[in-house]
């Protein structure tokens, strides 16, 4: 059953990796610097509430907290500056993230499960950043 439910959470995130991001409105230097300031204060917050987990759970939570921050700063950064380039680059930054995250998950399976679980992650992984090579 978890092998579905990772295969589902990859597809759901291929899925939103197809979604364009929206167009980014520049903002100030100020408004830039609170927003940083907001995505570590929630890093922390994030990852001190996976203390209480243990094993591999533990494990996924941390992940999901550092995958949280890598997307929201390359989302303030494409807001910052409007590049195109920095638009790609959270497309980019949020398909590795998800590998990860779905990665880590794996970790739970055992023997063929597990490999398949793998190979399916990094099959979502390839093919979502071959899509934004793309211009998907």
């Amino acid at each position: 059953m978890k092998h579905h439910t990772n295969l589902k959470t990859a597809l759901i995130v291929a899925a939103l990796l197809a979604l364009p991001v929206a167009q980014a409105a520049t903002m100030s230097k100020d408004d830039y610097k609170a927003g940083k300031d907001r995505i570590g204060a929630d890093y922390k917050a994030d990852k001190e509430a996976c203390a209480p987990l243990a094993d591999n759970a533990k494990d996924v939570c941390v992940e999901e907290a550092k995958a949280k921050e890598k997307v929201a700063r390359a989302e303030l950064e494409y807001s910052y500056t409007g590049k195109p380039s920095d638009q790609t680059k959270v497309m980019e930054v949020k398909a590795k993230t998800a590998y990860g995250v779905a990665r880590e998950k794996c970790d739970d399976l055992k023997g063929t499960e597990k490999e398949v679980c793998v190979k399916e992650a990094k099959a979502a992984r390839t093919k979502a950043l071959a899509d934004i090579k793309m211009g998907k």
